[in-house]
């Protein structure tokens, strides 16, 4: 039990954003466990407004690239996931703890990921039609995943500069 408390804690502190992948394929039963895991994300009232849609042809991972200003490195993923939901009251903040699922689930199989903001974005709505989602969901985000090239260390604030009022 102890071993995997470390190895889950590992998975969150060790996570980045990953924008260079090596060319090597993920096999389509990681992907599938890495969507899994994402629909047992917290949702408001239970309703799970997610849909996930899964682009692993590179002529439609470029044409999404050419159109998310901040995610031009989608291109070169061999694996997106773009994370949608029903409009509901909370879509942003389930769609938000759905992808940060996603997020861990690909770091635990050794997979890197970034979070390119969808939700807000000029280029949300036709990233909607573009995937053929149906009216009334949102792109929440879109999340490219592959075997990463790199992986950068950018400084994090320390639990003292994050850690504010009452103190255990």
């Amino acid at each position: 039990m102890e071993s995997t408390k470390k190895e889950a804690l590992q998975v969150l502190k060790e996570r980045r954003s990953v924008r260079r992948y090596k060319e090597k394929e993920v096999p389509e039963n990681v992907i599938m466990d890495i969507i899994d895991c994402a629909r047992f994300a917290p949702t408001a009232i239970n309703i799970q407004p997610w849909k996930f849609v899964v682009i692993t042809d590179a002529s439609e991972r470029k044409r999404i690239a050419g159109v998310a200003d901040y995610g031009k490195f989608i291109a070169d993923a061999p694996v997106c996931i773009a994370v949608f939901c029903e409009d509901t009251k909370y879509y942003l903040e389930d769609g938000s703890a759905a992808t940060t699922y996603v997020l861990l689930a690909a770091k635990a199989y050794g997979l890197g990921s970034c979070w390119v903001a969808g939700d807000k974005k000029p280029y949300a709505e036709k990233i909607r039609i573009m995937l053929n989602m149906p009216q009334g969901y949102k792109l929440v985000s879109l999340i490219p995943i592959g075997y990463p090239e790199e992986i950068p260390s950018p400084r994090k604030k320390s639990l003292k500069e994050v850690l504010h009022g009452e103190r255990i």
